[in-house]
């Protein structure tokens, strides 16, 4: 796995081709372990909690597409800006298209590869 997510300019691509697989494991390993998501907007989620809502999310085989924007480096923290879409269902498994810019903290780790610390996915208004 390590190879998957070692470069920032391939970053995105990579998270894309994991959630479009809804491989959550891949998934995971994309975050640090005390990583904080904010899947809905006023709504930080981490540890247990990040996880169980993001298995359940991929449980109803939604697609993203997402594009880097910006992207910033200073030593091990990076800062991704990211234009997203994802297509899904909503609770009544009606069509739903959500989307956002999302504003996201990277860290490096000892292991050289860079995970999220903080993901934010409506981090940003235009």
């Amino acid at each position: 796995m390590s190879q998957l997510i070692e470069s920032l300019e391939k970053h995105t691509d990579l998270y894309v081709e994991a959630f479009n697989a809804g491989d959550f494991d891949a998934l995971d390993a994309f975050y640090t372990e005390e990583a904080v998501a904010v899947w809905e907007p006023g709504k930080p989620l981490t540890g247990e909690a990040r996880r169980e809502y993001q298995r359940a999310f991929l449980a109803s085989k939604p697609k993203i597409t997402a594009k880097q924007r910006q992207r910033f480096v200073t030593g091990d923290t990076a800062l991704l800006i990211v234009d997203w879409v994802i297509d899904t269902v909503d609770e009544q498994g009606e069509p739903e298209r959500l989307e956002g810019i999302g504003v996201d903290v990277l860290r490096l780790g000892e292991d050289g590869i860079w995970r999220y610390a903080v993901d934010d996915p409506y981090g940003q208004k235009d």
